[in-house]
């Protein structure tokens, strides 16, 4: 295989998982949510949008996951395929299953999508003040979803609500109950939309860029909270960013997602330490550092996201990668396994590429810098 010349230049991002809460030991669980090959297209005016181009992964009852990537690269989509979400027409879907709790999501009406959202799937969403109705009270919401998906009165469900929104530590739950979102701040408006997410125990609870809006520590305390109910309530977590720093203190395995494919998959360690797709170290090479003793200019990925109304042949994420070769432009790789649940699709690491730049192991374990 023919390959262009590369240099090495930066430091391995060695240090970016934060220490935790030590959460309850987990048994070996059976997968809650599987993604099986899903293809998700959205028809415009321009043409064909190919917006989830066979994305598959999979999730363990009582585990965290993250997904991650570049705004527009299929993440949002996938999960919102997931809990129906997706707006049909202009959205159509190609193809593929989704598993959820033993049945594909996929092939139930909208009526029995209805009965599992919110019971056994809840969802937080990116911008709370968009997620709550401006014109009901934030405990009047609460107990709708209650009611909807429980067979209790108008007053328990609103007592339901009170001990929700006590759960996720907005003070005086009673009286902020009988409020308007809009008599609520940032951080108190996204508590009030994870207490309505958990409100009826659901099994899986998906989180989607839940810290965007908020400041660094209002962030901070919203993570701090979405750990702790995880080890209080055993629930599963699918969480959605593109802040490594987040994803990092939260989940315990990372899926890697680019122009609507999954480039990278595998645990924390391996992401952060052993990060084998170009494409996953040039993210790692954006973040901000405080722990380098060398300071200077942050890394940035050269060129744009690929056109999806006409996806490239091979690679994606080629024409941006300084390691490309001509194999790479023709033919996208398959996943390629490098560990215990460690898989990376890049032409690098086939058994065929004796020049592969991120083999040699460094020091502490981690693949060497480029």
């Amino acid at each position: 295989m023919e390959r262009m010349e590369h240099t090495t230049t930066n430091k391995e991002f060695n240090q970016a998982l934060t220490p935790g809460k030590p959460g309850k030991p987990v048994k070996p669980a059976e997968t809650l949510l599987s993604i099986e090959d899903l293809h998700v297209s959205f028809h415009t005016y321009a043409g064909e949008v190919r917006a989830v181009r066979g994305v598959t992964y999979s999730v363990e009852q009582g585990g965290s996951l993250a997904v991650v990537g570049e705004s527009g690269c299929g993440k949002t989509v996938t999960v919102q395929t997931v809990m129906g979400l997706t707006p049909i027409p202009p959205g159509y879907i190609k193809g593929g299953k989704v598993i959820f709790n033993g049945q594909d999501l996929l092939q139930l009406s909208e009526k029995q999508m209805q009965s599992i959202r919110g019971k056994d799937m809840g969802m937080i969403f990116q911008d709370p003040m968009t997620g709550l109705n401006p014109t009901m009270t934030v405990g009047r919401q609460i107990a709708e979803t209650v009611q909807r998906h429980q067979n209790v009165s108008r007053g328990e469900a609103m007592e339901r609500a009170v001990e929700m929104l006590s759960l996720v530590e907005i003070p005086n739950p009673r009286v902020r109950a009988n409020q308007y979102p809009h008599q609520f701040s940032g951080g108190m408006r996204q508590r009030a939309m994870i207490a309505m997410a958990l409100a009826c125990e659901p099994l899986l609870l998906i989180a989607d860029e839940p810290t965007t809006s908020l400041d660094v520590t209002i962030q901070s305390q919203i993570l701090d909270l979405l750990q702790n109910l995880q080890e209080r309530l055993g629930m599963t977590i699918l969480l959605i960013s593109h802040n490594l720093g987040v994803v990092a203190r939260l989940s315990k395995s990372i899926v890697v997602m680019y122009a609507g494919k999954v480039v990278e998959t595998g645990s924390s360690s391996d992401i952060f330490y052993n990060a084998a797709h170009p494409y996953t170290r040039a993210l790692l090479r954006s973040v901000p550092r405080m722990d380098r003793e060398i300071r200077g200019e942050l890394a940035s990925i050269p060129g744009t996201p690929p056109d999806l109304f006409q996806p490239p042949e091979g690679c994606a994420f080629a024409p941006r990668c300084k390691y490309a070769m001509k194999v790479c432009t023709k033919c996208d790789a398959q996943p390629i396994k490098l560990g215990d649940n460690h898989y990376v699709s890049c032409w690098l690491h086939h058994e065929a590429n004796p020049n592969n730049p991120f083999e040699n192991k460094s020091e502490n374990g981690g693949r060497n810098s480029d």
